[in-house]
């Protein structure tokens, strides 16, 4: 299968958490070259490490790194997306792609400063850097099916994509975003109550970590609702049932929802309080 970014220069502009991730997966599934490559930092004693680290041309110029650039990754923080895009646009190339993976910030408020451009907004999570990422993504009113198929190809070589009406955004941040973190917070209770009851430390991660990848992973190869996986571990009183009571007397449930249902809001406010 062709790369998405075959033939195709990039820029990556901050080389923080996401975009290193990002960048990482492509350089490493060689769908693009390092000499095609442009990416930037916002301070200038990281320019030297970060250009030895991926040999990549890396500067703090966000006007320079867009110049030929046919895709332009946004990976900085909401608060600073509208004036980047001020600020690169004198230097875009015409035809030129944004996908813009800044939390909470709307394609209108890029296509205002950029007007004409194709923006795609992406929500990707960590595991993108195992390759087991989930990326919801929407596109603004002049991306096309070629910009949405370039986009989606660059996701789902760190894992999944999805691709949603912009309205769901926030949601998908509050769920897949933000769900990895919940999922820890599980993770590392089950490998605590196996602790409690016995187990070596290590053995109890172990035996935690992959329950929860297999129970994933059941869903997603047998396409079946959670609560049919659910009721097959659950025989008629069995331990299972023990303790699903247990944790629908804690409350786990919505507790879960209710999580997901704060960080969606306070994902819509990102854009203005970060």
């Amino acid at each position: 299968m062709e790369s998405p970014l075959a033939g195709r220069r990039l820029a990556v502009l901050g080389l923080g958490k996401m975009g290193g991730i990002l960048l990482d997966a492509f350089l490493r599934q060689e769908l693009i070259s390092r000499d095609l490559v442009r990416a930037t930092v916002h301070h200038e004693h990281r320019v030297r490490e970060l250009r030895d680290h991926w040999a990549v041309d890396v500067s703090t110029d966000n006007g320079r790194a867009v110049e030929g650039a046919d895709v332009v990754l946004l990976c900085v923080k909401p608060r600073t997306v509208r004036e980047l895009a001020r600020e690169i646009a004198p230097h875009l190339t015409p035809g030129a792609l944004l996908i813009s993976v800044a939390a909470s910030v709307p394609t209108f408020v890029i296509e205002e400063e950029l007007d004409g451009f194709a923006v795609v907004r992406a929500m990707p999570n960590t595991p993108c850097v195992i390759g087991r990422g989930m990326t919801g993504i929407s596109s603004g009113r002049h991306a096309n099916a070629e910009h949405l198929e370039i986009t989606r190809g660059l996701f789902d070589s760190v894992g999944r994509s999805v691709v949603v009406d912009e309205r769901h955004m926030d949601a998908v941040t509050g769920l897949s975003a933000s769900g990895p973190a919940f999922i820890y917070v599980i993770l590392e209770s089950l490998a605590e109550a196996g602790v409690k009851v016995g187990l070596p430390r290590e053995i109890s991660t172990l035996l935690a970590a992959q329950t929860v990848l297999g129970a994933a992973d059941m869903v997603l190869r047998t396409n079946s609702h959670p609560a049919l996986l659910k009721d097959e571990v659950t025989t008629p009183a069995g331990c299972t049932v023990d303790g699903i009571l247990e944790l629908e007397e804690g409350k786990l449930r919505v507790t879960l929802i209710k999580a997901v249902v704060k960080a969606t809001q306070r994902a819509k406010e990102l854009m203005v309080s970060d």
